[in-house]
């Protein structure tokens, strides 16, 4: 729980107090005084009697009691200051502005830890070091620039970087983005991103609560806990983008497997969001851009009207929409002759609605009525209405600001000309409070990322029922590294998963006396080798005695073989299920097209553990090649049922078995009827 003493102080100090407004402790001092604080504000300084008009003291042990405290001193000053706080002056709130701590040496770790002890042993609660400050409705403890517009519906903003934070706020302020709260974490010593997301589920009010959350992070230190949180506000009504930066494939670790190969840390952060619901942007432009849609009504359905008095635009923002699952429906019958009957000669309304560049504020007010009350296939509406210098645009502003307060449907306003009508945008995001999006692709692109991120998956979802006693006993039983043959099988029989049933041959004579038993055609591929098609181990349709004989003596050779696996032949789609285990995250379960291609084409879907029938089925669907899977050009098709529940029961298994490190079933043979494990491994990492 975060000390009310940090959210709601009635006292607050700044360490470190400076008359210079362009140094830290000046600054801070400065917006706190320009705040709507209203308790009592005390300044700390040894060389100062007074500063920006208060009384300074020379220490902090000559304070009187206070709830809050901001520093601005040197690293190796605050341990002691931090003391007296804590222990003499029952302060409960701790902004720490200075930096030199763990993010720059050991001794800078180690003083930062002294600080942390210090105030968990008051309940007190810190935001920092290194960071450029906390503000709220309250007070604004941040000694960067600039303070936005502060209000109880505006973004709850989290950050880890207070740079960032300047250029975020900057960005969203200028179109008309208000906020709530804006926490700089810093270091996170104490409080980080996950904590604040737990404090805002916490104390969730749903009359008084702010309803969008905006992240950036350079690390997630708690997925569970972040997920736990996120998915528990977005169940309540909150709407969360968030940018986790650091995404490149340098980051990526080498894996001996296909599925550590294509699993990653991002990789883990994509299906973490995808699981919360949380919509992931990659860049400032983007996140505030969605976080503004998020302060709209929210758009129930794909379907959207274009209105516009220029072509050009129109035409760039239907082809983003449409390119990303968006629909921009033709609008005809008699109410869209009769619309088109109000409207200018060469107007059209076929969507884009475009009532030409002479078209007045009435029109428009017109076409959003028709909109709202006759148009039954549009879900929201954008207007777009700039201006090529010629007049001014107060009055189109005015009617579209009245039209966004009465209308059942979502209105977005994207107002191209902020030069030409500068005073009019002004205007119309200062005064009437609104927001602008002006750039249409950009706005396009936001809003159909948010329609395709799903509504955050169960955290417990009903899973299939497997041994989980007869997958402990064999776990507990295996030592670390690659398992053998008897025990994968029996794995996978316990997690209730098809498997072929294979034997392993050391000699030609064993070799031909399976064959003769089994039968025609067969599977034979070395046992040793990890990739086995690298080496030109797999050898299919072995459909005769001599060709067993022959591939068995050209097997046994290839380095590492030291047996030779042999089967019966499988018919059907390749597919792949693997799983690996990614630190603080858990498991991973990815999916897709099976066998070479999986490292070709990489279309591959991930999904943290568990997984439940329903998420992976919706993920499937998502695959480049779910054509393939559904069959096509006469060819069989995969039982979708089938994969999808055997997706679910190596989640199961994993979640069961935590220290299976990497596994791969690949491929997997599916048609109509069944899907087999041809192929498996499984490695431990206790």
């Amino acid at each position: 729980m975060i000390n009310p003493k940090l959210l709601d102080p009635k006292s607050i100090v700044v360490v470190g107090a400076s008359n210079d407004v362009q140094k830290p402790g000046g600054k801070v001092l400065k917006n706190l005084l320009d705040s709507n604080f209203k308790g009592n504000i005390y300044a700390v300084n040894p060389k100062e009697d007074e500063v920006q008009g208060l009384k300074c003291y020379r220490s902090v042990e000559e304070l009187p009691q206070t709830d809050c405290a901001i520093l601005a001193i040197a690293a190796k000053y605050c341990p002691a200051s931090v003391d007296v706080l804590a222990k003499q002056k029952a302060c409960g709130g701790f902004i720490i502005l200075s930096a030199g701590f763990g993010e720059e040496s050991e001794e800078g770790a180690r003083l930062e830890k002294q600080i942390v002890d210090t105030i968990n042993s008051v309940n007190g609660s810190l935001i920092g070091p290194n960071c450029t400050g906390f503000l709220n409705t309250n007070y604004c403890g941040a000694f960067d620039a600039p303070i936005p517009p502060l209000n109880s519906k505006g973004v709850e903003f989290i950050t880890g970087s207070g740079a960032t934070a300047v250029f975020i706020k900057e960005y969203g302020m200028t179109n008309g983005l208000s906020f709530n709260s804006v926490w700089a974490v810093g270091n996170s010593a104490q409080l980080g991103i996950e904590d604040v997301l737990e404090h805002l589920d916490n104390t969730f009010d749903p009359e008084t609560s702010s309803r969008v959350i905006m992240l950036y992070m350079e690390n997630i230190r708690n997925p569970q806990k972040m997920l736990k949180h996120a998915t528990s506000l977005i169940g309540k009504g909150c709407r969360i983008a968030g940018i986790k930066s650091g995404s490149s494939s340098a980051g990526s670790r080498a894996a001996s497997s296909h599925t550590g190969a294509l699993a990653s840390s991002d990789v883990a952060v994509d299906a973490l969001f995808r699981k919360a619901g949380i919509v992931r942007c990659h860049n400032r432009e983007e996140l505030t851009t969605v976080c503004a849609i998020f302060m709209h009504p929210e758009v129930q359905g794909r379907n959207i009207a274009i209105i516009t008095h220029a072509g050009g635009p129109a035409v760039m923002l239907t082809d983003t929409l449409s390119n990303n699952g968006m629909e921009v429906p033709h609008i005809e019958g008699p109410a869209a002759d009769e619309l088109l009957g109000k409207l200018f000669a060469g107007s059209s309304v076929g969507n884009p609605i475009d009532f030409l560049a002479t078209g007045t504020a009435e029109q428009l007010g017109i076409i959003i009525d028709y909109c709202n009350d006759k148009f039954d296939n549009i879900d929201a509406m954008c207007v777009i209405f700039g201006s090529p210098g010629l007049f001014p645009n107060w009055e189109v502003y005015r009617v579209l600001d009245e039209k966004m307060k009465t209308s059942r449907k979502p209105i977005f306003p994207i107002l191209p000309s902020v030069v030409n009508v500068k005073d009019e945008i002004e205007d119309f995001i200062q005064n009437k409070h609104r927001i602008n999006f002006p750039e249409e692709c950009v706005f396009g692109n936001a809003l159909a990322k948010i329609a395709n991120t799903p509504k955050p998956q169960p955290l417990n979802p009903a899973m299939p029922e497997i041994d989980v006693k007869a997958i402990r006993a064999i776990i507990d039983s295996c030592e670390d590294g690659y398992i053998g043959l008897k025990e994968i099988r029996g794995l996978l029989d316990a997690a209730k998963i098809t498997h072929k049933n294979e034997v392993e041959v050391t000699t030609a004579d064993e070799a031909v006396a399976y064959a003769r038993k089994q039968g025609y055609p067969l599977v034979m591929k070395v046992v040793g080798p990890i990739h086995k098609s690298d080496v030109g181990g797999v050898v299919l349709n072995v459909n005769d005695e001599e060709t067993v004989v022959n591939e068995f003596n050209r097997l046994i050779k290839i380095k590492d073989t030291y047996a030779v696996e042999m089967t019966k032949m499988f018919y059907g789609t390749e597919l792949f299920i693997g799983a690996s285990r990614e630190e603080k995250f858990g498991h991973q379960v990815l999916f897709g097209l099976g066998g070479i291609f999986i490292e070709v084409l990489k279309d591959v879907r991930a999904a943290l553990a568990p997984v439940s029938v329903n998420e992976a089925a919706a993920l499937v669907k998502e695959l480049k090649s779910y054509k393939i899977i559904q069959g096509v050009r006469g060819q069989e098709p995969v039982n979708e049922q089938l994969f999808v529940e055997t997706i679910s029961r190596v989640s199961a298994l994993v979640s069961a078995a935590p220290e299976i490190a990497e596994m791969d079933l690949n491929p997997l043979i599916g048609n109509a009827t069944s899907l087999t494990a041809v192929d498996a491994r499984i490695r431990i990492e206790k």
